[in-house]
């Protein structure tokens, strides 16, 4: 729980993976306070990056990391064998917990998601964060999807990013689940009220750029510290609408480019750099 950075893959002008910045950028964010890092997830550009290179910056981020952090490798796929073989293989290099996203462009109703989530929890014994994003996927895991499948797996699935918009679902989760249940806010600009539902934390996109504000923030939050995370909350918004100005990690990148002059801005089709209003 706490502030989790969706971390950016760093890429070279050829657009091959930027080892040497993603080293750095892990550094960084561990330095700075934040207290999980998530490669390989949405804003890491997962869907476009092989197989080979998905182990390789999971891989960099374990060995940066050195135990210092929590790393929840992306491990989400729309193919559900391919979904258990990616989790195997984090497993294998040392992720500490799994990101799985819900299934995208199948559209599987909700029976069938439960049958994906529990054929991945068979088969593989690390901890699973479940991630809801709807406007991405195209399909919405709705809470009692969720609340069946943790009863199921009480050990195994531990906690869901929602990234919904829905901050109702918090409580709803609470009530069925029980408080234990991990709960992480997918959106930045809307953490402040799911941290008030109940929420533990965020997997924050902004923490790429201001990893100290947002640890501080969540830190504020989960102490109960009000003037404080408003305070924050208030410093940090006009960033979190800023990075959203145009399709990420597009604007997260450029930001990244203003903050740290040993990283690029370089994303891969079908994205391109974001927009001059978006620069503005």
């Amino acid at each position: 729980f706490g502030c989790g950075t969706a971390l950016v893959t760093p890429f070279m002008a050829d657009g091959s993976i930027d080892e040497v910045a993603l080293r750095a950028l892990v550094e960084w964010q561990v330095g700075e306070g934040v207290h999980m890092v998530i490669p390989c997830g949405s804003t890491g550009e997962a869907v476009t990056l092989a197989p080979a290179e998905h182990r390789r910056v999971v891989e960099i981020t374990v060995e940066q990391v050195n135990g210092r952090v929590p790393v929840i490798a992306g491990a989400g796929s729309n193919d559900t064998q391919r979904a258990i073989a990616t989790s195997r293989e984090m497993k294998a290099i040392g992720a500490t917990h799994l990101l799985h996203v819900t299934p995208m462009y199948n559209k599987p109703p909700q029976r069938a998601m439960i049958a994906h989530f529990r054929a991945i929890a068979d088969a593989c014994d690390l901890p699973i964060v479940l991630y809801n994003v709807p406007a991405r996927t195209v399909t919405d895991l709705l809470d009692d999807t969720v609340v069946e499948l943790v009863r199921k797996y009480p050990d195994r699935i531990i906690a869901i990013k929602d990234a919904s918009g829905d901050r109702s679902r918090v409580a709803d989760h609470r009530m069925g689940i029980g408080r234990e249940f991990c709960q992480l806010s997918g959106n930045d600009d809307m953490a402040l009220g799911f941290m008030a539902m109940g929420g533990v934390g965020c997997i924050s996109v902004t923490a790429n750029v201001a990893p100290r504000l947002c640890a501080q923030f969540q830190a504020a939050s989960l102490a109960g510290d009000t003037v404080r995370a408003h305070e924050l909350n208030e410093r940090l918004f006009p960033l979190h609408q800023a990075l959203f100005t145009d399709a990420s990690p597009g604007p997260v990148k450029y930001a990244l480019t203003r903050v740290c002059d040993w990283l690029g801005e370089e994303v891969r089709l079908p994205l391109i750099p974001c927009s001059a209003e978006s620069r503005r």
